[in-house]
């Protein structure tokens, strides 16, 4: 059984405390049989190799004019992983625990171990340990050294095709935290070191608790679009370098960017 240890968090309001707590495995459910007529049409379409039309492509393949595994800019086109994505796991308010605990682990044994006993068994070394200072747009930043070229290949990105009515000055950003803003056992990617928050003032959290939905930006009606500052133009070029952007999650958190890709294909 997989065990979430007691983890007790600093918060803007003060400690909040989850007990332990056991999730049972989900047993996977029994396979269905599959007709005799669709192994049939399946075993032809594997003879005449038309099989890969019928496949999902993979989330570098899906990207327009683009083959699998190309680079621009220095960096690998890649898509955030799904798994990871707190939409994924947080779905009317429930936290799926079985869900959430598998990312933690993920970004725990990639980035590092955020000060908790939990991330601690699957990394012994902490996240902050592998923080280094760069800049983007000129403006001071800590990330995890490991998504660092991430974000020098999105700023040239951006640079390079976000110019005219998608252009956009950044005056504020944020990277690294020691302590962790959400409420729970939820655990923000900013203690390891891989999200990004620019103007927070220009592009609020709508969906977090006050004063963010005190923002005026919050009370205009629309899309969420119509809530941030930041152009489609920068959304896009994050993305395509593996960044989530929560503008698309519940929280409409329209600053924060969060590398969600795979760490060790960022350049090769």
């Amino acid at each position: 059984m997989a065990k979430l240890s007691r983890i007790v968090y600093e918060f803007l309001d003060g400690p909040a405390v989850c007990e332990s707590i056991d999730v049972p495995p989900r047993p996977p459910p029994p396979a269905p049989a599959l007709p005799r007529a669709l192994v049939a049409a399946a075993v032809a379409l594997i003879a005449v190799g038309a099989w890969d039309l019928m496949v999902e492509p993979s989330a570098e393949a899906k990207e327009p004019g683009k083959a699998k595994g190309t680079f621009e800019f220095g960096c690998r086109v890649q898509a955030p992983q799904k798994f990871l994505e707190r939409r994924s796991f947080l779905r009317g308010g429930a936290l799926d625990l079985h869900k959430h605990g598998a990312a933690v682990r993920y970004m725990a044994e990639r980035y590092g171990n955020v000060g908790d006993e939990l991330t601690a068994r699957y990394n012994k070394r902490s996240a902050p340990s592998q923080a280094r200072s760069t800049r983007f747009f000129g403006l001071p930043i800590t990330v995890h050294e490991k998504i660092a070229p991430a974000l020098r290949c999105v700023e040239k990105r951006i640079a390079k095709t976000c110019t005219g009515a998608s252009s956009y000055t950044p005056h504020v950003v944020g990277g690294l935290r020691t302590a962790n803003t959400y409420r729970g056992v939820e655990i923000s990617n900013h203690l390891f070191g891989v999200a990004v928050d620019i103007d927070p003032d220009r592009n609020p959290c709508c969906g977090c608790v006050d004063p963010w939905p005190n923002n005026p930006a919050c009370k205009i009606q629309g899309t969420v679009w119509k809530r941030a500052a930041l152009p489609k133009c920068w959304v896009k070029a994050f993305e395509r370098s593996g960044f989530d952007w929560l503008g698309h999650d519940t929280l409409e958190d329209t600053m924060h960017f969060e590398f969600l890709g795979d760490p060790d294909r960022i350049t090769r």
